[in-house]
């Protein structure tokens, strides 16, 4: 399985400390933003790990990660030319994953739980698996509907979430990643959607679901920016 860090977008939430700054490369504790999913991946056995980012991401993710080595992990860096959306970043690292199974997380999703067992977790169910977290403020995010084990619905950002289970950045693929994503169309943004890719699956009775158990930060904004770092001090 290969781990993908999906770091592009220009940071315009939390200017203006994203001014000149890659905002995955913010500090959250002792260690830059994207350094924190880089650990979980590491440490669910998934060292071999993509970076997608703008070509001047790259340029500043590349000077500080280096290769990866002082992490435990081999990290290779891809350009999404345009920031044209989640999953237009991840489909420049198809040619990477090649048909391989694969762990997406968003490089500002700051948790303490571990991956082991939802990487294993995939690998029997296959599929997708999307991370589920419950919040006080579900209308920020994608929001899944769920009934046992099935994922019913997921709602991008609705006025009246269905439930207070948000999608967390951290998605499973399996085989088939590049077939589902083959008819993505642009949303109203005029970008591709991450959560068109779950939906996907979902029509096609493959999408499940686990909770990401412990805390978790999307950091994205100047308030969930501080709350991470209060959260996870050095």
């Amino acid at each position: 399985m290969l781990g993908v860090i999906l770091a592009g977008g220009q940071g315009q939430r939390l200017r203006p400390l994203t001014l000149g700054v890659n905002k995955h490369l913010l500090p959250v504790g002792d260690r830059p933003m994207v350094a924190h999913p880089l650990g979980r991946l590491v440490e669910a056995g998934l060292d071999e790990v993509v970076v997608v980012s703008s070509a001047e991401g790259v340029a500043a993710l590349a000077a500080a990660l280096g290769s990866g080595h002082r992490y435990g992990a081999r990290v290779s860096f891809v350009v999404q030319d345009e920031p044209l959306g989640v999953a237009d970043a991840l489909g420049a690292a198809l040619p990477w994953i090649a048909g391989r199974a694969v762990c997406v997380i968003l490089g500002d999703n700051v948790f303490d739980s571990s991956l082991r067992e939802h990487a294993l977790a995939h690998q029997r169910v296959g599929g997708a698996l999307v991370l589920l977290h419950e919040v006080q403020d579900p209308e920020r995010y994608g929001v899944a509907r769920i009934e046992g084990e099935r994922v019913l619905e997921i709602s991008e950002k609705p006025a009246r979430p269905p439930s207070n289970l948000a999608v967390t950045g951290v998605y499973f693929y399996d085989h088939s990643l590049a077939e589902r994503m083959a008819g993505l169309e642009p949303s109203a943004r005029g970008e591709l959607e991450i959560t068109d890719v779950n939906l996907a699956y979902l029509r096609a009775g493959l999408l499940h679901h686990r909770r990401l158990e412990g805390r978790w930060v999307d950091a994205g904004t100047l308030d969930a920016y501080r709350r991470a770092n209060q959260t996870f001090p050095a």
